[in-house]
């Protein structure tokens, strides 16, 4: 039976009670405060499916734009037009012209080495035209396709968007991890991050509920908690 998004997210949550994954949230900031690391944790969201064949049914694929900013340390490029390159060197932001992505060659070695640096890419529209032509598929193949950016949106809230847009794509295992937060968030925040991820997942699902084996959430060094 069909059921919209909203309706189904309603249902979703009511299988995690918001002070059980309060206090599992607490748990992960806790364990991160009593062994504070010279970096910023993230908070990742580890999923367990069950009854998918990924040979056989459909591999699902959605991003989410959660109401809090997930990465903070993101490394984001900017391949931009001489008005974006500007606004990226003001914004003390890393960037690339159209002439910096010549001088790769079309290499394949320097391009994923580039592609490595960063986890996302932000392109004017006059580059994304050019990306294939000058990088061929390398971006592509890490997963790292630019996202476009128009002159009319401000590219620091173009990068928070970013930050804070989680992607679930089934692969060839049943298991897949996403950051959906970091340790120097508050808790309330942390949990709201969660509960859109989680709902917005059970939605891509062909079962829902049904499909969802386990979910865990753990910082990057800290031990799991188990929320369903």
């Amino acid at each position: 039976r069909f059921m919209p998004v909203g309706a189904r997210s309603k249902v979703g949550m009511s299988k995690i009670a918001p002070e059980f994954l309060k206090t599992c949230v607490q748990a992960v900031f806790d364990g991160s405060n009593d062994r504070k690391r010279k970096f910023t944790e993230s908070i990742e969201l580890q999923v367990g499916l069950k009854n998918y064949d990924p040979q056989k049914d459909k591999r699902f694929a959605g991003q989410i734009k959660l109401n809090h900013v997930a990465r903070p340390t993101m490394r984001i490029c900017v391949l931009g037009d001489a008005y974006h390159c500007e606004r990226a060197e003001q914004e003390g932001v890393d960037f690339k012209t159209a002439d910096g992505l010549k001088s790769f060659n079309k290499n394949k070695k320097l391009i994923k080495k580039f592609a490595a640096q960063y986890h996302a890419f932000l392109a004017s529209d006059s580059m994304i035209k050019q990306i294939p032509r000058l990088l061929g598929p390398g971006l592509n193949k890490a997963g790292k396709f630019p996202t476009l950016i128009t002159q009319a949106e401000s590219l620091s809230a173009k990068m928070d968007e970013l930050k804070s847009t989680v992607k679930f794509q089934l692969k060839k295992v049943l298991c897949m991890s996403v950051a959906i937060g970091h340790v120097n968030m508050d808790i309330g925040e942390a949990s709201d991050n969660i509960k859109l991820a989680i709902n917005f997942l059970v939605s891509l699902l062909k079962k829902n509920w049904q499909n969802v084996k386990s979910l865990h959430i753990k910082s990057t060094m800290g031990k799991s908690q188990r929320i369903y």
